[in-house]
């Protein structure tokens, strides 16, 4: 088996714009996967009123996920390339998936309030 001798380049992530970026979303993504889930548990338990304030919430923190988001984009537009890394994918990858999360679990929130 061959070894790999390059040399990785180590970069600060506070100097680092795309990781401190990605950091954003996926802490605001993150909060807004857990309280789906809180707010799904609420509904279970027919606490409908604790479940929409829940989501409500929710909902604020996959949009303020959504701004960082926006504000890349903007940059890239604006011809401020946004480098690519693991990190920005992963952060990508926490967006969407709390985004499907919070989809889906209104579906079933609305199924538990007509029950």
């Amino acid at each position: 088996m061959a070894e790999n001798n390059e040399s990785v380049t180590q970069t600060d992530p506070e100097e680092d714009p795309t990781i401190t970026m990605s950091f954003g979303i996926i802490a605001a993504a993150g909060q807004g996967r857990s309280l789906v889930y809180a707010a799904l548990a609420k509904a279970k338990e027919g606490d409908f009123a604790a479940a929409d304030g829940l989501m409500a919430q929710a909902k604020e923190a996959s949009l303020e996920a959504h701004h960082q988001q926006m504000d890349m984009l903007v940059q890239e537009a604006n011809g401020n390339h946004i480098p690519v890394n693991v990190m920005l994918v992963h952060a990508q990858d926490h967006l969407m998936t709390s985004m499907l999360a919070q989809e889906l679990i209104a579906e079933i929130i609305d199924l538990y309030r007509t029950r």
